[in-house]
């Protein structure tokens, strides 16, 4: 059904993109970088009194030190738990009482601190956000109460078949980089936090020429600039350590992690080290995933896996490109006994892609639907102000809404058998089983 579906399906979403305005040609927003180092990014939409504010700080776990790993997650965690003049609750029922919001969490690469107002109260919007990012308390109560609920967090995981074979992957394949970390620590690195190391934390990293504000909604260029004036100019620049990151050693052979957990089916990861985010191959790869395993029921590993041998409820691949590294997954569940046929059609379908050209029919399928699919990206306020801090991240350019059908329609079918030739291996991977290895009797 799926396979007669699919002309209907790329119709869709080619239709859909009709009604979407495509008002950004040369350019989606205006630039600029403020007199403290701030770049901002600024997209003015009138249709409705809302404002949103996404300001990403490169303050993300790829700064902390390893043996504090959680540091970076911790202090985002805290930033609206209570600052010099306001507590956590004054903060929560400020932004509440007016119907907005106010988040932060950290990340790999940058932490986001993230608002959303009506125009009416963006003055008071910018109140908050300035005074959670500048004068944070840190109270040892908070630091106590974001800990002990992290832990809690870390410990549910260890129950989740998927999140463990996610963290073991990630170990295996990163090695010592950051990447290599979760985000959030773990139960050791989070008790050898003090309270002294995240002030030293926030004072070396969240600094205004170290971020990135996208301010998207209802206010003019004149209005955003009075505000800025008013709630962020005192911010002072600084010097930022240059950050150093160790390569990920990744082996040349086969690396298999085997964990035990009593369960109906099991959790499998086959993958490797893949692209940087700015690497120009990324638009091949991307239609190349599409076709492997990135489309969903138009892919060949739900072809194979799922529709022809029923070995799967779902199978997906992915390429997950960062600033400074990347890594390639395919992953599934399937029952302790399948596991081993599951992972030699993984291998098999790898293989093939690698070694044989793509059919006229999948390469456009691939292209027409990361393309049309394209503009659903950039359809709110809140994707436009996370779009835009993504694009400016990691150097796509502004022009990059214009630009990016182009990249994807260049692509051939020479590119996607070169791409996989080049960044898929069936060598050199890890493999992550999470399951009932006697019933697995896996022979990898």
């Amino acid at each position: 059904m799926m396979k007669k579906m699919r002309p209907l399906i790329l119709l869709l979403i080619c239709s859909i993109t009709l009604f979407i305005p495509l008002s950004y040609a040369g350019g989606i927003a205006d630039r600029e970088v403020l007199a403290n180092g701030i770049t901002l990014l600024h997209a003015e939409k009138t249709g409705l009194p809302l404002v949103t504010v996404v300001i990403a700080v490169k303050a993300g776990s790829i700064a902390e030190p390893a043996e504090k790993s959680g540091l970076a997650n911790l202090t985002a965690d805290l930033l609206n738990e209570g600052t010099k003049t306001r507590s956590s609750k004054e903060i929560s029922d400020a932004i509440e009482f007016v119907g907005g919001s106010l988040d932060a969490s950290g990340g790999t690469d940058y932490v986001t601190v993230s608002l959303s107002v009506l125009k009416k109260d963006v003055g008071l919007g910018f109140d908050l956000l300035s005074d959670i990012i500048l004068n944070p308390a840190f109270s040892e109560a908070e630091i106590q109460r974001r800990k002990t609920s992290i832990k809690n967090s870390i410990i549910q995981q260890k129950e989740e078949p998927g999140i463990i074979a996610a963290k073991a992957f990630a170990e295996a394949v990163f090695g010592k980089n950051p990447y290599g970390r979760p985000v959030e620590g773990t139960e050791v690195s989070l008790d050898r936090i003090t309270r002294e190391e995240i002030i030293t934390f926030h004072q070396e990293h969240y600094l205004p020429n170290e971020t990135i504000m996208t301010v998207v909604g209802d206010i003019s260029k004149g209005e955003l600039h009075a505000l800025l004036d008013r709630y962020f100019m005192n911010w002072q620049r600084r010097e930022c350590k240059e950050l150093s990151l160790p390569e990920p050693a990744f082996g040349e052979k086969p690396q298999v992690v085997k964990i035990q957990k009593t369960l109906a089916q099991a959790n499998i990861i086959l993958g490797h080290l893949g692209i940087k985010r700015d690497n120009p191959d990324y638009y091949a790869v991307s239609v190349m995933n599409y076709i492997l395993g990135g489309g969903g029921f138009v892919s060949r590993l739900m072809d194979n896996i799922r529709d022809n041998k029923g070995l799967a409820y779902d199978v997906h691949s992915s390429f997950s490109a960062s600033k400074y590294a990347g890594s390639f997954q395919a992953g599934l569940q399937t029952k302790n006994e399948s596991a081993n046929t599951a992972i030699g059609e993984i291998f098999k379908e790898i293989e093939r892609i690698r070694t044989e050209p793509v059919s006229d029919r999948e390469l456009n399928d691939a292209k027409s639907y990361l393309t049309g699919s394209f503009p659903l990206r950039i359809d709110s306020n809140k994707k436009i102000a996370g779009f835009l801090t993504a694009v400016e991240y990691y150097g796509l350019g502004l022009d990059y809404v214009d630009n990016y059908r182009k990249l994807i329609e260049a692509v051939s079918k020479d590119d996607v058998l070169r791409v996989a030739g080049k960044y898929l291996n069936t060598n050199s991977y890890v493999l992550v089983v999470v399951g009932d290895l006697e019933k697995a009797a896996l022979k990898y």
